[in-house]
């Protein structure tokens, strides 16, 4: 998935613990209930998933420095703030229990194979590649200008029961 589809996911999952609804999460509001699942979430994108500070402001409508903040202060929110202790391990659970769900890849040959016989098709002139990472294995696909949002669409229905990141290279 990209960035933006996992950091949306690890939201939607907070959503559904911590009983808020999607509009105050992604709204202006300061109330602690609300600020605190925002850290959360934050914090478990940049660590588990990688997601980029940029992606994450952008999609809860802050700026990076909120995502610095967040970092910055987890440690002491999660030893002193029962509060953040509380909402941050019961997302991390949930999301580790879903993350735990999902498999990886371990070689290259078995994941490209593995997306053939799934649907996506390889161009032989490539203006676009898909790179498809899962765990540590690296995967590009080759596919045209025209074809690439396709192949790209085939790729997500392949992975879904996959912990994945596809990149447009």
């Amino acid at each position: 998935m990209t960035e933006e589809l996992n950091f949306k996911a690890i939201c939607d999952l907070a959503i559904n613990v911590c009983d808020i609804s999607k509009e105050a999460l992604f709204s202006k509001t300061r109330k602690r209930p609300i600020q605190v699942v925002r850290a959360s979430v934050s914090y478990i994108a940049m660590k588990e998933e990688d997601i980029s500070r940029k992606v994450i402001a952008k999609i809860l409508k802050r700026d990076r420095a909120s995502t610095y903040h967040y970092e910055r202060y987890h440690k002491k929110n999660f030893q002193r703030c029962k509060i953040y202790r509380d909402c941050f391990t019961k997302i991390y659970k949930e999301y580790k229990n879903i993350d735990g769900e999902k498999d990886i890849f371990i070689n290259k040959r078995q994941m490209k194979n593995y997306l053939l016989q799934n649907g996506v098709i390889e161009k032989d002139r490539s203006d676009v590649k898909l790179q498809v990472k899962s765990g540590e294995v690296v995967c590009n696909i080759k596919t045209s200008y025209f074809d690439f949002s396709n192949q790209l669409e085939n790729v997500k229905l392949a992975m879904q029961n996959y912990h994945y990141t596809v990149k447009i290279i």
